[in-house]
């Protein structure tokens, strides 16, 4: 592995930073109320339009498909690079659980045409429904159901802690077709259109981050057609690993926003420690606070070469199920040590909402439980060592 990052994804990352700092850092600070934490579902989607015009929003998928067919380890970079900024509507500038997924990739190609060209267009969103009240991370035991009916499916259940459930264009449902089989054949993933009848987004589920929160979403009777099952007919009980797949790709991206978010609130750190003058000298000089500086950034460093490592063997064309769950892990657990030191060494002022560290310290939580947590991470890595 070439450990030297081409000039071409360098280029990309500049682009990406000089038109977050040109068009959207100036819409943070006129549209965006510094002491909250929402940003509108209006301006997320027009940035994320501009960004998708501009190449950035979904650069990693095929050309034919009006992607730019970027491999994976140039757009674990621009994400990274769009975390560093600090500007909250950076975020969305590369696509998250709303934007496109490759598992719509092994969708048929009218599915492609309606549902994943105009994700990746941004014109759409989209939710990814696995997770349920009564299965979380054991994914395999959803309770939610289908039913086939002829040449119909029904589906009955609930789920929940469900990112854009409320504005989704669409949903994509993982359902019980064979509770028995489980994993082996027993799993369904369905498009399920907004609208549809017995289709219900339920009560919202508000979090540490406002305007983050996640819905409940209700199907009661739900009919849809074959035609709904991700990659048609043939594709039954399929559904499990099509999840599985859909979260080691998540597990790297996640890995890349808090490789970059690591780095925002490190260079912050240092800045400061140079300035606050305490005692008669920077604080920097003080070795207390350059252990905080030095760990974090020894610990952001590793977590830089993991996460390309690992984007760099996808790429290859290599499994990578225990190297994303790696990074996903250390990552997640690397940006919480690193945002606790940063708001020890600002002190007082790093607890307080006139700096950005705090809401980034409730932001950050959230990376440790989601796309499979840390304790799951664990035992996905132990069974690849064959434990």
């Amino acid at each position: 592995m070439d450990l030297n990052i081409p000039a071409e994804y360098q280029e990309l990352q500049r682009n990406l930073t000089e038109f977050v700092d040109r068009e959207l850092r100036p819409l943070e600070e006129s549209e965006l109320d510094r002491n909250r934490d929402d940003v509108p579902v209006e301006l997320r989607d027009r940035i994320r339009r501009r960004s998708a015009e501009l190449g950035f929003y979904a650069a990693d998928f095929p050309e034919d498909l009006g992607g730019s067919g970027l491999p994976q380890l140039g757009m674990v970079l621009l994400r990274e690079a769009a975390a560093r900024t600090g500007c909250r509507l950076a975020a969305f500038t590369t696509y998250g659980p709303e934007g496109p997924t490759g598992l719509l990739l092994n969708g048929t190609d009218e599915q492609k045409k309606t549902y994943l060209m105009p994700l990746i267009s941004a014109e759409k969103s989209m939710c990814f429904c696995l997770t349920e009240p009564d299965a979380g991370s054991d994914a395999q035991s959803i309770r939610t159901t289908a039913t086939q009916d002829g040449d119909e499916w029904v589906i009955n259940g609930t789920k929940h802690f469900i990112t854009n459930g409320k504005h989704a264009d669409f949903a994509l449902v993982f359902a019980a077709n064979d509770r028995e089989k489980k994993a082996q054949g027993g799993i369904t993933a369905f498009i399920i259109e907004k609208g549809t009848p017995g289709f219900s987004v339920g009560k919202p589920q508000v979090g540490m981050v406002e305007g983050e929160g996640q819905f409940e979403l209700i199907f009661d009777n739900v009919r849809v057609s074959e035609e709904q099952i991700l990659g048609g007919p043939t594709q039954v009980g399929m559904g499990f690993y099509a999840a599985m797949q859909f979260l080691a790709m998540g597990r790297l991206s996640i890995a890349s926003m808090c490789n970059g978010i690591a780095d925002y609130c490190l260079s912050l750190g240092i800045d400061y420690a140079r300035e606050r003058v305490a005692f008669d000298r920077p604080i920097g000089k003080n070795q207390y606070v350059q252990g905080h500086i030095v760990e974090s950034h020894i610990e952001l460093k590793a977590s830089k070469l993991m996460t390309y490592e690992c984007a760099w063997k996808y790429d290859q064309g290599d499994p990578v199920i225990q190297e994303s769950s790696i990074v996903k892990y250390y990552s997640s657990e690397m940006v919480n040590r690193v945002v606790d030191r940063m708001i020890q060494v600002h002190g007082g002022m790093g607890w307080m909402r006139e700096l950005p560290l705090e809401r980034i310290y409730r932001l950050v939580r959230i990376f440790t439980l989601v796309e499979g947590t840390s304790e799951i991470q664990k035992y996905i890595i132990a069974k690849t060592l064959g434990l």
